[in-house]
C-alpha cells in the first residue's frame, strides 16, 4: 500500500507539500499540485480523511454494522448502541450489510480508512480473516447476536438454546401433543441453537419426526410458506415454535388464510420479543431477548476497550424471558400465566 512518502518521492516534492495539497491548506502552485495529484492517482494512494492531522488521537466515532435495519429486531439494538455512545460523547456510523459478505468487507475496509475508534458487528457472514486483520491493527471489535465464535473478540448473544427449550416446554404445558419447528438459516448460530433447543425437548417423545422441522428464512413470508408445508406433511400438529417472531407472524398469517383458528386448533410461539408481537391477532407468545440490553452491553464493552486497550474476549449469553400471550392461550389458564 502506497504511503504519503511514496507520493512525495514520485512527485518530487516534500511530504509537507503533499499534505498541504491533500488538506487544501497553504499555498501550493497549480503545477506542483497537479504533480502531486497525478502521483496520488498513479500510486492509488488513499489518504485517511479522519486520521490526517490526528495521529495518535481518537476520532470519537464508532461503527455498527447490521444485517438489515428494516428487521424489527435491529432498531432496538441500534438505539441502545447510539444511546450509550452518546452518553460517552461518541458518534455512531450505521451500515447495512444485507447479509452480503462482499458488502460487509467493503464496509470494514472503508471504516478502517476512516479510523473509527471501534466496530460492533452483528453478522453471520463476516470473514474471520477480516476480523483478525482488524485485531492485529488494534481496532476494538465486538461481535453481537449472530456473530461467529471468534476467540479474539468479545461476543454477546442471548441464551438461544435454553430459550428454545423454554418455548417448547411452554407449548407442552399448554396441552400441545405434536409440536413443529420453523427454523432460521442454519449458517446463523442463533438459528442453529434454537433448532437444537427444540430437538433437546422433543427427540425423545413418541410423536417426534424430523419432518416436523422446516425452514422459514427468518422472515414473514418464510413463516407463511413453512406453516403450509408443515400442514401438508403433518396435518395433526397442534403447536408451532418458530425460531423468530417474524416467522411466527408469518405462521399466524398462513393459519388465518387457511381458516385454522389460533390458539384453539394450533398454538404458536415465537422468539425475539419484537414490538410487532404485541399487535398481531392473536397477540403472539414469544421468548423475549433483552434486545436493548444486548446493544447497550456491546457498546459499553467496546468503549471500555477503546479507553483502556483491554479486550474482554469472552462469549456472554444473556437470559431470555417467556412472555405468554393469546397465541398459546388454553382454557382454564390465565393468559399471563407461564
Amino acid at each position: 500500500m502506497a504511503t504519503i512518502r511514496d507520493v512525495a518521492r514520485l512527485a518530487g516534492v516534500s511530504v509537507a507539500t503533499v499534505s498541504r495539497v491533500i488538506n487544501k491548506i497553504g499555498n501550493v502552485n497549480s503545477e506542483t499540485a497537479h504533480q502531486v495529484l497525478k502521483a496520488i492517482e498513479q500510486l492509488q494512494y488513499e489518504p485517511n480523511s479522519v486520521a490526517r492531522g490526528l495521529a495518535g488521537k481518537k476520532t470519537g466515532t464508532i461503527a455498527l454494522i447490521l444485517p438489515d435495519i428494516l428487521n424489527p429486531f435491529f432498531p432496538a439494538l441500534a438505539r441502545a448502541v447510539e444511546d450509550v455512545a452518546h452518553q460517552e460523547g461518541l458518534t455512531v456510523i450505521f451500515g447495512n450489510s444485507d447479509g452480503l459478505g462482499l458488502k460487509e468487507r467493503s464496509y470494514i475496509k472503508t471504516l478502517k480508512k476512516k479510523y473509527v475508534d471501534g466496530i460492533i458487528i452483528a453478522s453471520n457472514t463476516v470473514n474471520p480473516e477480516d476480523i483478525e486483520h482488524l485485531r492485529k491493527d488494534q481496532v476494538p471489535i465486538v461481535l453481537l447476536d449472530r456473530g461467529l465464535d471468534i476467540p479474539t473478540c468479545p461476543i454477546i448473544r442471548s441464551q438461544n438454546r435454553e430459550g428454545a427449550k423454554l418455548a417448547v416446554k411452554h407449548l407442552l404445558s399448554r396441552g400441545c401433543r405434536k409440536i413443529a419447528h420453523i427454523y432460521g438459516p442454519q449458517e446463523m448460530i442463533t438459528a442453529r441453537e434454537r433448532l437444537l433447543g427444540y430437538e433437546d425437548v422433543v427427540e425423545g417423545l413418541d410423536w417426534y419426526s424430523p419432518s416436523l422441522a422446516v425452514p422459514g428464512n427468518f422472515d414473514i413470508e418464510g413463516g407463511r410458506k413453512a406453516i403450509k408445508l408443515l400442514l401438508e406433511r403433518q396435518p395433526d400438529i397442534d403447536g408451532v415454535f418458530a425460531g423468530n417472531d417474524l416467522m411466527a407472524i408469518g405462521a399466524l398469517k398462513g393459519l388465518h388464510d387457511l381458516g385454522i383458528p389460533v390458539p384453539e386448533r394450533i398454538k404458536v410461539c415465537g422468539f425475539d420479543g419484537i414490538s410487532l408481537a404485541e399487535i398481531t391477532e392473536p397477540e403472539l407468545t414469544t421468548i423475549a431477548q433483552p434486545i436493548y440490553e444486548m446493544g447497550a452491553l456491546a457498546a459499553k464493552i467496546l468503549i471500555r476497550e477503546i479507553n483502556t486497550g483491554i479486550s474482554e474476549n469472552t462469549i456472554m449469553k444473556l437470559d431470555v424471558t417467556l412472555i405468554p400471550r393469546k397465541s398459546t392461550w388454553k382454557e382454564g389458564i390465565d393468559v399471563d400465566e407461564a
